[in-house]
């Protein structure tokens, strides 16, 4: 098959957002062709990182897979100019989509934001080409969850206009969230048009992780390896930090490692209170990410209390603690919790500092052997629901197009049914 992906969020595999390169590697190694329409502008480092002065758009092959990045203007924070740089990217996508002779079989919109979903939906009637729809975000659902947007806003109910219009002239939706079923069906969609591809583990990615043997060195080393953006509930950790500190532990020190809009806030208030204990080493490169991860005797993720985490979560940076072999400390109360269901660590309620810091202070008096076990659960449970070769094989099924039978046992394979995830 011949397959357009348009992500205006996707990269290379040596960066940050890696999903969209990961499956397309895949499927190219099994004879498919694949193209993604990306922005050159980077959202983590908030830099032009593909396209020269002169140019409005170019390409590139990653080890097969053709990538075509577009120019679009910067931004630094969710502000207007990150409005303009998605309708940016959007017009830039469909212009050159139908710029290009080429035909595809299939093209598939990622939406962080439903306007690159809107542009594959109108190439799709232009090159005549079948039309999916993923999501990794539910927009608007999570601009109002997140105080950004009203319920009554206009672009509330822009935003939901559009995203019933996707949904239905999608073949089938794609979701990294396992229960969206009561969500799509308040539009009328059938719940059947949903397959469930979470985020996923490339194992060949943590091959120069240092193993994990459950000792404690001079101090207990808490990670945390991800973005830094509103959907964490990061101050939480700086506020458990705090505590912490206060009740002595020496021998304990946060280390958060990432980038995004919000970690200058998130230092200035590390600054002040006066932390001793939190470090932030900055941006890793993906590459580095395994080595980095060697570094930590557990991962901790804090997510703030939303009606949307009804649905679950579905997180990279879950993903990769997993695969650490390392427990994790989950705070948070999301519908399907990732870290209970592979008995991986400790989970506590959302936006309760003190639960979180007592689940460090309970984890580290764990024996060592706990400790292992823990990690152990993490990474089979990893590889047997978010193994790269399994979420593939879903993806192929549904592009070439698999039977109403095997669309339901795909839908139904979520978290908690592990007998049916097998069987896939």
């Amino acid at each position: 098959m011949n397959i357009w992906i348009l992500n205006h969020y996707a990269d290379t595999p040596d960066r940050q957002a890696t999903r969209s390169y990961d499956l397309s590697k895949q499927l190219v190694d099994r004879g498919h062709q694949v193209t993604i329409f990306a922005a050159g502008f980077n959202h983590y480092s908030f830099k032009e990182e593909r396209i020269r002065p002169a140019e409005s758009w170019r390409e590139e092959d990653l080890n097969g897979v053709r990538f075509l990045w577009l120019k679009t203007p910067p931004y630094r924070k969710n502000d207007w100019r990150r409005v303009a740089n998605m309708i940016s990217f959007a017009w830039r996508a469909l212009w050159l989509g139908l710029k290009l002779e080429d035909k595809p079989d299939a093209i598939i919109g990622v939406s962080v934001h439903p306007l690159a979903a809107l542009s594959a939906w109108a190439l799709s009637v232009a090159k005549r080409s079948r039309f999916f729809f993923e999501l990794t975000d539910l927009w608007p659902e999570v601009l109002v969850d997140f105080g950004m947007l009203s319920r009554r806003h206009p672009a509330t109910w822009l935003l939901r206009a559009l995203e019933k219009f996707l949904y239905r002239r999608a073949e089938r939706i794609i979701m990294i969230w396992p229960r969206t079923e009561g969500y799509v069906a308040r539009y009328g969609i059938s719940p059947e048009k949903i397959v469930w591809i979470p985020h996923l583990a490339d194992p060949s990615r943590y091959q120069e992780l240092k193993p994990y043997h459950g000792t404690i060195g001079e101090r207990f080393t808490v990670m945390y390896l991800g973005s830094f953006v509103n959907f964490m509930a990061m101050e939480v950790i700086l506020e458990a930090a705090k505590l912490l500190e206060d009740r002595g532990r020496r021998d304990i020190r946060l280390v958060l490692v990432g980038s995004g809009t919000e970690k200058e806030r998130l230092a200035r208030l590390a600054s002040d209170l006066g932390l001793g204990n939190v470090e932030f080493p900055g941006l890793v490169a993906k590459k580095d990410i395994a080595r980095t991860m060697g570094e930590a005797d557990a991962f901790v993720v804090a997510l703030k209390n939303v009606p949307l985490l009804k649905y679950g979560i579905s997180l990279n940076k879950v993903c990769d603690y997993l695969a650490s072999a390392r427990p994790t400390i989950l705070a948070g109360e999301p519908g399907y919790d990732p870290i209970q269901q592979a008995r991986a660590g400790i989970s506590v309620p959302a936006e309760n500092p003190a639960a979180l810091a007592d689940a460090v202070e309970t984890l580290m008096a764990m024996s060592p052997e706990k400790r292992v076990q823990m990690g152990r659960n993490g990474r089979e449970y990893l590889e047997r629901v978010h193994g790269i070769q399994v979420l593939v094989d879903r993806l192929e099924k549904v592009l070439i197009g698999c039977d109403p039978a095997e669309a339901i046992r795909t839908k139904a394979a979520a978290p908690g049914k592990e007998t049916e995830v097998h069987s896939l």
